[in-house]
C-alpha cells in the first residue's frame, strides 16, 4: 500500500463564494490546498477575504477574462458551485477547455447529469455532480430506515458503526467519567468518541464526563451494535409514522422516497404548494398549516409519530419546531407513564447555518443536517480519494470521521496510544485499527503499525493534523 500524499500542491479553482462555495474555501485552505475563487458580489467577497487565505477575484463566473486571471489551465480542480445551475453546467464545459482535469458542478435540477438525462455528465464534461437538496433527502431517508432513526455511520465496509444517541437523566451512563463507563461495562470494546454539549463538539478524554441531553457519538465493532444499543438504551426497530414540515425541495422529495414503504405525514404552510403536493404524493397525506404551531401538529397526530422532521426554509422555524415537538412528545410520555414507543421517537432538523448545528442538535433535535455540509463533504471526499481512505461527518457534531493509513515512521506509529497524548489529546481520537484481517477497537495500549488502517475521529478544523501524525 502506498502511504498517504500530501496535498499542498493541489490547485483548486472555485466558483462561487455563497453558502457551499465559502464553507469549501474556508476547509481547503486550512488543509492546505492552493485555493482561488471568483465572486462577483462585493460582500461576499469581502466576508471571504477577512476570513480565508486564498486568491480572491472579483467578476462573472462567464467572464473568459477572469478565467485568464485566475490561471485556469494551471488548475487542478475546477468546483463550479455558484447559485446558477446553468452557469456551473456550462463552467465545467470551459474548464475542459482550459485543460482542467477534474471538474466538479452544484446542478439543484435532478434533470440533469444522469445516465438517462438528454445531458449526462459526460456530455456536461463534469467528474462529480452535486445535486445538494437530493443529498439531504436521500440522508434523511438513511437515516429514517436505520434502527431507531438514531445516526449510525458506517466505516470500514460496514465493520465498524459509529451510533449517536441522547444522554438522558435516568441513563447509567450519566454523571459518570469515560475511563469509569469503560473499567465497569467491559463485556465488550466501544469508544465514545465525540459529544455535542450546547454550542460545543468535544473529543473526549477519560477524565472527561457524560451529562444529561448530550449528543454521545460511540463506536463498537459491528457484531457488537446490538450489545451497544442495549447498554446505550436503543430500541432496535423500523419507523412506521413520519412527519414532515414543510414542502419544499428536500421535504417533497424525501416524502416521496419514504412514503411507498411508511407511513408520512406532510405540512405544508402554503396552501398552493399543499395543494400541488396533494396530487403529486400518492402516498403521502399533506395537510395544509403551520409546522410551528403546537394545536395544529398535536390535531395532525404528532404524538403518535415515530419520527419528527423539520425542512422548511427556515433555520429557526426548524429549530424551535424540533423544540416544541419534543416538548410536547416528552410531556405526552410522562402523562403517559413513559411508554418506550414513545421515548424512542426521533426529531430531525434540517439547519442551513452551520453555527446552529450544535446547537439544534443539543436543544431538541436528536440530529441535526445541513446541505452544505453534506454537499461539501461529497466534494471534499473527491477530492481527498488519494489522500485518505474515507471521511464521513459526525451530523450535528463539528466533527468527521477518518479512515486513513499509518504510514512508515510516521508520528502515530512511534508509540502506544496512551503516551501520544501530546499529540492528539482533545483534537483527534482513534476509534479503530485493522489488525490480523479483522477491525478492533482501539484502547489505550494499542500501539499501531506501519501500514495499518485506523479509524480516526478528530475535530473538522483539525484534519490536517490527523494528516500530519499519520504521515511520515
Amino acid at each position: 500500500m502506498k502511504a498517504n500524499k500530501p496535498a499542498k500542491s493541489t490547485s483548486i479553482l472555485i466558483l462561487g463564494l455563497g453558502g457551499v462555495g465559502y464553507y469549501l474555501a474556508k476547509r481547503l485552505v486550512h488543509e492546505g490546498y492552493a485555493i482561488t475563487a471568483i465572486e462577483q458580489d462585493s460582500n461576499l467577497l469581502r466576508h471571504a477575504d477577512g476570513n480565508i487565505d486564498a486568491r480572491l477575484i472579483q467578476g462573472n463566473a462567464m467572464s473568459i477574462e477572469c478565467w485568464r486571471e485566475a490561471s485556469a489551465e494551471k488548475m487542478d480542480y475546477l468546483i463550479a458551485v455558484t447559485n446558477n445551475d446553468a452557469v456551473n453546467m456550462m463552467s465545467c464545459m470551459i474548464g475542459d477547455r482550459f485543460g482542467i482535469p477534474r471538474k466538479i458542478a452544484r446542478v439543484r435540477s435532478t434533470e440533469f447529469g444522469n445516465e438517462n438525462s438528454l445531458l449526462n455528465a459526460r456530455d456536461l464534461k463534469i467528474d462529480l455532480i452535486i445535486h445538494p437538496e437530493e443529498l439531504v433527502a436521500q440522508e434523511i431517508f438513511r437515516l429514517v430506515k436505520l434502527r431507531a432513526g438514531n445516526d449510525i455511520i458506517a466505516a470500514a465496509k460496514g465493520q465498524i458503526q459509529a451510533m449517536a444517541t441522547r444522554i438522558h437523566e435516568k441513563s447509567p451512563l450519566a454523571y459518570r467519567k469515560l475511563k469509569d463507563i469503560s473499567q465497569e461495562y467491559n463485556d465488550f470494546p466501544f469508544r465514545i468518541v465525540a459529544i455535542a454539549r450546547g454550542i460545543t463538539t468535544l473529543i473526549p478524554s477519560g477524565k472527561d464526563e457524560l451529562l444529561p441531553q448530550d449528543q454521545a457519538f460511540f463506536m463498537a465493532s459491528n457484531k457488537n451494535l446490538p450489545k451497544l444499543m442495549s447498554l446505550t438504551g436503543v430500541e432496535q426497530q423500523n419507523r412506521h409514522r413520519v412527519m414532515i414540515i414543510g414542502g419544499g425541495l428536500v421535504g417533497s422529495r424525501l416524502a416521496a422516497l419514504l412514503d411507498k414503504t411508511v407511513e408520512v405525514r406532510l405540512i405544508e404552510k402554503d396552501e398552493f404548494v399543499a395543494q400541488e403536493l396533494s396530487f403529486e404524493l400518492k402516498n403521502s397525506e399533506v395537510l395544509h398549516g403551520d409546522g410551528s404551531d403546537s394545536n395544529i401538529l398535536i390535531s395532525a397526530g404528532l404524538l403518535e409519530m415515530d419520527t419528527f422532521i423539520t425542512a422548511t426554509g427556515e433555520n429557526e422555524t426548524n429549530i424551535m419546531s424540533c423544540v416544541l415537538a419534543k416538548h410536547l412528545m416528552t410531556s405526552h410520555n410522562t402523562r403517559n407513564n413513559g411508554k418506550q414507543r414513545n421515548n424512542q421517537s426521533k426529531c430531525i432538523a434540517l439547519v442551513n447555518k452551520e453555527d446552529y448545528m450544535v446547537l439544534a442538535a443539543t436543544m431538541g433535535s436528536d440530529l441535526a443536517l445541513n446541505k452544505k455540509i453534506l454537499a461539501g463533504n461529497k466534494i471534499l471526499k473527491f477530492i481527498r480519494r488519494g489522500e485518505l481512505l474515507s471521511v464521513a461527518h459526525l451530523h450535528g457534531f463539528d466533527a468527521e470521521m477518518v479512515e486513513i493509513l499509518a504510514a512508515p515512521n510516521s508520528p502515530i506509529t512511534s508509540k502506544p496510544l496512551s503516551k501520544l497524548g501530546s499529540y492528539y489529546n482533545g483534537k483527534i481520537m482513534i476509534g479503530g485499527i485493522h489488525r490480523d484481517g479483522v477491525w478492533q477497537i482501539a484502547v489505550g495500549d494499542t500501539h499501531i503499525q506501519s501500514n495499518e488502517r485506523v479509524i480516526v475521529v478528530c475535530m473538522s478544523q483539525h484534519l490536517k493534523d490527523v494528516q500530519k501524525l499519520f504521515l511520515a
